[in-house]
């Protein structure tokens, strides 16, 4: 008979997600307001390779879209915080946000947010990623651990829903109207879309 186990995962990474109400409307005009900015000034050089990545100052210009989803996202994360004692906290949080749009074959390389507490994103069109996974464009978030829980077994993994991405990383498929908030310290990338149509999102940082 199996032996009864009591297994508590340690050290785990909270990452959370969120699907925003009324999304459609939301996402043509910002849709809009994103590609007009796109048309007007040039990408800046960051962690895309390929794609339109705008300055950091999209709350200067998003408008009250932007503003709305930035306000929730710190709604949000201030929900997700605590202090060292596990007592809830009201950070003043400080907010830097830009716009990223891919078109095919337009990625992001791995990379971190130094600087930051929490960081996150929000879909505004998915290029169709979420209902054919073929087309690629998934966020993909990379075991801090690195490598080394897959070194010495790599066909080995720990049993449990949290040991199957061991030494590896975990996807998220853009979905319109998704947000969601990782800290700021996980490596993560996003892979190549291979769609034929834009793959359109927020992202932003929420430091103190």
């Amino acid at each position: 008979m199996p032996l009864e186990i009591a297994v508590r995962g340690l050290f785990a990474t909270p990452v959370a997600a969120i699907v925003l109400p009324d999304a459609e409307a939301r996402n043509a005009r910002l849709r809009q307001v994103i590609l007009d900015r796109r048309g007007q000034f040039p990408s800046i050089h960051s962690s895309n390779a390929g794609g339109w990545h705008s300055e950091r100052d999209l709350a200067d210009w998003g408008g009250p879209d932007v503003a709305e989803v930035l306000a929730l996202a710190r709604s949000a994360a201030t929900q997700l915080t605590a202090d060292r004692f596990g007592r809830p906290v009201r950070p003043a949080w400080v907010t830097q946000a830009w716009a990223n749009v891919n078109a095919p074959g337009d990625g992001n390389i791995a990379h971190y947010h130094a600087g930051s507490f929490w960081s996150g994103t929000y879909y505004v069109a998915d290029g169709g990623c979420a209902t054919d996974p073929s087309l690629g464009g998934a966020f993909e978030m990379i075991d801090p651990r690195g490598a080394a829980p897959a070194m010495y077994a790599p066909t080995l993994r720990f049993a449990g829903e949290d040991g199957q991405s061991a030494g590896s990383g975990e996807t998220i498929l853009p979905r319109p109207g998704l947000l969601f908030l990782f800290p700021s310290w996980l490596q993560h990338q996003v892979r190549p879309y291979r769609g034929t149509e834009l793959r359109i999102s927020i992202a932003f940082n929420l430091g103190v």
